[in-house]
């Protein structure tokens, strides 16, 4: 059985029984995803997190990240082998993708900062390798890698942050890029102005309490707040 992890600050982590861990995701061609769920025609299980359908790794953590404001889930992560993987979908045009648009502004945001950033053909079209400057207790400055991939849809766009040895390590990377190349986006019918977060949820599982901070850039717009974990 898989574990479900639960608890928070100041509580001790207690470990409850969850569903069986799902089968590893299978070796389609990575270009062939992310899926829109009208056009999605495989029988890979998936966790059902509202706007994302994630496909199930042994071993892997999935994170919920919360918005300390407003309540609402933010993102959702998943962590393999000393890496992770953001998930965060949004609404976008009927007519054009936004992803160069993201790119862009990605960009400038981590030049600010005092990052580095290169554009970089990957397996999902153009993504960004960037360089965050980070700040030891200490008060030394370092920089931490990140990759940024995306994939326009129709009517979204599905943006992937991967950190730790997969976002420069070719070798560590290939069981998360699966993950992303995988995932199904529900859009849902209603109206909704471009790059609106699309709504998640806390999978079918048993109630949790929110836990620490995730480590993901700083820069990003929408504000990180606690998470919850479940271990597969």
């Amino acid at each position: 059985m898989g574990l479900f992890r639960r608890g928070g600050k100041d509580a001790d982590d207690e470990l409850v029984e969850a569903a069986e861990p799902d089968e590893q995701v299978d070796e389609r061609p990575r270009t062939t995803g992310p899926f829109d769920v009208e056009d999605v025609d495989d029988d890979l299980p998936r966790v059902d997190l509202g706007a994302v359908r994630v496909p199930g790794v042994q071993g892997m953590e999935l994170r919920m990240e919360v918005d300390n404001t407003t309540g609402t889930i933010s993102a959702a992560s998943v962590l393999f082998d000393g890496s992770s993987l953001q998930l965060q979908a949004f609404a976008a045009p009927r007519s054009e993708g936004i992803w160069d648009e993201i790119r862009a502004e990605i960009a400038e945001s981590v030049a600010q900062q005092g990052g580095s950033v290169d554009d970089l053909p990957g397996p999902f079209g153009r993504e960004l390798l960037a360089r965050l400057p980070t700040r030891s207790p200490e008060g030394r400055t370092s920089h931490r890698p990140a990759r940024f991939v995306g994939a326009d849809g129709p009517r979204w766009f599905l943006r992937g942050v991967i950190t730790g040895r997969a976002a420069v390590e070719p070798e560590a990377a290939q069981v998360l890029e699966r993950v992303f190349a995988a995932t199904v986006v529900v859009r849902g019918n209603d109206a909704r102005p471009p790059r609106d977060l699309l709504a998640l949820q806390l999978p079918d599982q048993p109630e949790v309490t929110p836990t620490q901070e995730p480590e993901q850039p700083d820069f990003d717009p929408l504000t990180r707040g606690p998470e919850i974990t479940e271990i597969r």
